[in-house]
């Protein structure tokens, strides 16, 4: 099997963490593992980002490790979005500071090594990358953030009341469970807690649990041993034990097998775990943060999330706001994404009319910010002009037929929303008893009533699935 190709590109070689990972990788790699490259780049050598990019190009590397400058911010941050656009399959790991992941995350980093490198932080991510490469699945379990990331932007005191806590969620190990639209960005603010905690030099592995089949959901988690199964011709590490003393992040926790459920329940509880086809314990030292993109007590209520699982994931809830009810941040958010794009693209467009600005703010974005990001990027390549006009500016049909709604029609279609939803739980925290529910609404039992048949809202069918 050939070495690895390590490109180790050092825009501040005046510090020394170059030679320190260097120093790491040579003294900790395995004999024929790693063949390391070592670029070191200064002042005039690194002054055209083409001339980095042809370096990364020239070394065809398998994972290319940064050290960016202060004084050589731009040139890597140019160098990054060229490696995404140029050599899609070669991660880039960034050594920075934890407190500067967004930036480089929302570039391109594969993943962040904190500064000072410690021989623990190096070899493992590394490895893993690697292992993703081989496997196709480095895009997916990375921390890369192409069209699907969200940036933490934004101005409106409801996200800003949810973002200001992250810091403080870092410096804990509490489960944590994130809700919010599809979107919203749940995925960005868990991995944010994972790098801003001591944690950070731990894997993060994120998993959508509503994309793996479900006789395939423990095998995933717990992994198994040789001949656990028929094709089991070998023992597969699960993810658990892939996220071992760092965060694994569970997307869509709603959507695993109820049976999966008591399975992960208990290794939250004991951090103990058995691997299929193993009469072995295993330990493993993993926080656990979980999303959701429904109202978890309602999949509590509708028999899709345990109840004792929700409140062992629920410790501290963060419920991320949908964009229609921050309206405030669609400007700098659509603007933050035409900046980088451009750039990106190489297109000269700068800014929005007031009519397409206008647009964007009265839209309901159901997709939230990753529809918005997607509307604002083919806007972005459409366009022929300086400044994107509504022309360029390509809505949902379904979801802008809204914005023609008027102001009283759109208040009373609120109004019966409410109501319906109001006597619904009414209903259901009160197992269907039409009495009991009218007192806790405080209205008479009849006014409750004209409710119930004005929405025509099935008691015997609520009293049914009543918990």
């Amino acid at each position: 099997m050939e070495p690895a190709k390590i490109l180790l590109l050092d825009l501040n070689p005046a510090a020394d963490s170059g030679g320190l990972l260097r120093e790491i990788i040579e003294s900790h790699s395995r004999p024929g593992e790693i063949e390391l490259a070592w670029a070191a780049a200064g002042g005039a050598d690194a002054s055209r980002p083409g001339e980095l990019l042809e370096a990364v190009l020239s070394a065809r590397p398998d994972v290319l490790i940064l050290i960016p400058s202060e004084a050589l911010r731009d040139e890597a941050r140019q160098l990054l979005r060229s490696v995404r656009r140029e050599c899609p399959t070669v991660p880039a790991v960034v050594v920075s500071e934890t407190a500067e992941v967004f930036e480089w995350l929302k570039l391109g980093a594969a993943d962040l090594i904190p500064s000072p490198p410690q021989a623990g932080d190096v070899l493992p991510r590394v490895r893993r990358l690697l292992e993703q490469a081989a496997q196709g699945e480095g895009r997916a379990r990375s921390t890369q953030g192409g069209l699907g990331t969200t940036p933490l932007v934004g101005r409106s005191p409801a996200f800003l009341r949810e973002v200001n806590k992250l810091p403080l969620l870092a410096r804990c190990n509490a489960s944590i469970l994130i809700s919010g639209e599809t979107g919203t960005g749940k995925e960005v603010c868990a991995r944010a807690i994972h790098y801003l905690s001591r944690w950070a030099s731990k894997p993060f592995i994120p998993v959508n649990c509503g994309a793996i089949p479900a006789e395939l959901v423990e095998n995933e988690l717990f992994g198994h041993e040789r001949g656990a199964f028929t094709g089991a011709k070998s023992a597969q590490v699960g993810l658990i034990q892939e996220a071992d003393g760092g965060t694994l992040f569970l997307d869509e926790v709603d959507c695993l097998p109820l049976l999966s459920q008591v399975k992960l329940l208990r290794f939250l509880q004991e951090k103990e775990y058995r691997p299929l086809g193993s009469t072995r314990t295993c330990r493993a030292d993993v926080r656990i943060i979980a999303a959701t993109n429904t109202d978890p007590e309602e999949a509590v209520r509708a028999g899709n999330l345990r109840r004792d699982l929700y409140y062992r994931l629920n410790v501290i809830p963060l419920v991320l706001p949908p964009l229609r009810e921050r309206r405030e941040d669609v400007p700098p958010l659509a603007r933050h994404f035409l900046a980088k794009y451009a750039a990106e693209f190489d297109k000269e467009v700068t800014d929005f009319s007031p009519e397409a600005m206008r647009l964007l703010v009265s839209y309901d974005w159901p997709g939230n910010v990753r529809e918005l990001e997607h509307v604002v990027v083919r806007s972005l390549v459409l366009s022929g002009e300086a400044v994107i006009g509504d022309a360029d500016i390509a809505l949902s049909p379904v979801a802008s037929a809204a914005l023609e709604e008027s102001f009283q029609r759109a208040k009373n279609r609120i109004i019966a929303e409410f109501e319906k939803s109001y006597v619904e739980r009414a209903l259901l925290m009160n197992h269907g008893n039409i009495s009991r529910a009218a007192r806790a609404a405080q209205k008479s039992r009849r006014a409750f009533w004209e409710l119930i048949r004005k929405h025509h809202i099935d008691v015997n069918h609520l009293k049914a699935h009543a918990s």
